[in-house]
């Protein structure tokens, strides 16, 4: 039977164990996955399964490190993932949030958006530290993936983004992914992204304010291939801030929506 260990193709008798496919590869392994969950040495294996083989602390090469990053994944979820492209509109609470899950969830190509720099504000909700204080939004997101996921493309694009330049900016996007904190900024994005990229899906979120429960936020859809996240009321005002809790939560639901479209879910 046909075995993927490390990305490569191995032919196993019938019956073999993970055991036996760590000692052909790599006898030395400490950590044996077997289709994306972690196993022993005695895990059955089938025609066509996928074992990944890690020792620790070794750094390993990049064809290696793909297959390690994905190897966590159900099965196949990771080849639709690596051909998709998503735009990560604002690199703020949500976007940088959310730029960081779908890098760990292997991407093929992240496009990402802001204009402006990092604050002292900023860091009680958004991915960023102390030290990158000052920098340009993009440059320290993309630092900070790279850390994550260095083997996926990485489009970032100093730009603020208007209804004039929408059009040619999101070329080749399966996901357009709205993460501005302006009410007005996200009227304008939606809509406008809708109307010129009728075939993307996008994704946007209305109310993520204060420290309300979880429960509250559901998705709605608002157009063909429009989903809007939150809880539609909890916007920041005077009392109630934006807090990473809250605001991580959202990120995480425009996340997974946007990996579920991908992966052909039609229910949000």
């Amino acid at each position: 039977m046909k075995i993927h260990i490390n990305g490569n193709e191995f032919f196993l008798a019938d019956g073999a164990l993970s055991g036996d496919g760590a000692d052909l590869v790599k006898p030395d392994a400490d950590i044996i996955i077997h289709n994306g969950f972690i196993a022993g040495r005695e895990s059955v294996l089938h025609d066509g399964d996928t074992l990944s083989l890690i020792k620790r602390g070794e750094v390993p090469t990049e064809e290696e490190m793909k297959t390690l990053i994905y190897s966590r994944h159900t099965p196949h979820v990771a080849d639709k993932m690596a051909k998709c492209r998503i735009a990560v509109c604002g690199l703020g609470g949500l976007g940088s949030n959310i730029a960081l899950n779908l890098a760990r969830m292997g991407v093929g190509s992240l496009l990402l958006i802001d204009f402006d720099v990092v604050e002292p504000s900023n860091l009680n909700r958004q991915q960023y530290y102390i030290d990158q204080l000052g920098m340009k939004k993009t440059e320290a997101t993309l630092a900070n993936l790279k850390r994550v996921n260095p083997y996926i493309e990485y489009d970032a694009r100093d730009l603020y983004i208007t209804k004039e330049n929408v059009p040619g900016l999101f070329d080749g996007c399966d996901v357009i992914i709205e993460a501005f904190d302006s009410p007005a900024n996200k009227a304008m994005l939606i809509p406008a992204a809708a109307n010129c990229y009728p075939d993307a899906y996008v994704i946007g979120a209305s109310g993520v304010a204060g420290l309300g429960s979880y429960k509250e936020f559901r998705v709605v859809k608002a157009g063909k291939n429009v989903h809007i996240v939150g809880d539609f009321t909890s916007e920041a005002a005077v009392g109630r801030g934006l807090m990473a809790t809250r605001v991580v939560i959202a990120a995480g639901i425009q996340a997974n929506l946007a990996v579920r479209l991908i992966l052909g879910e039609t229910e949000a």
